[in-house]
């Protein structure tokens, strides 16, 4: 059921056609916008030399990178009818 009490859109072989969970889709799109900061700012440490900031902003990009990915394996494994959100 959505929000509005409207029951969701299915398929023909009666799967949801929306597999993804607002938390993923959150998770995918916050992850990746982080990214490109950390990516960025990992950059500029580059540039000015600082070694610490560097590193730092590459165990961020990893630890980025597995949430993301984390999230696209949750959607994809999600079971035609159940979501793993609470309510």
């Amino acid at each position: 059921m959505t929000f509005e009490g409207q029951p969701e859109e299915r398929s023909a072989a009666g799967k949801p056609m929306v597999r993804a969970t607002p938390r993923d889709v959150v998770h995918i799109r916050l992850g990746s916008f982080a990214l490109i900061a950390i990516i960025a700012i990992g950059v500029l440490g580059l540039v000015a030399g600082l070694k610490w900031l560097m590193i730092a902003m590459a165990v961020l990009a990893v630890i980025a990178i597995v949430d993301i990915a984390l999230a696209l394996r949750r959607q994809s494994r999600t079971p035609g009818g159940t979501t793993t959100e609470a309510g």
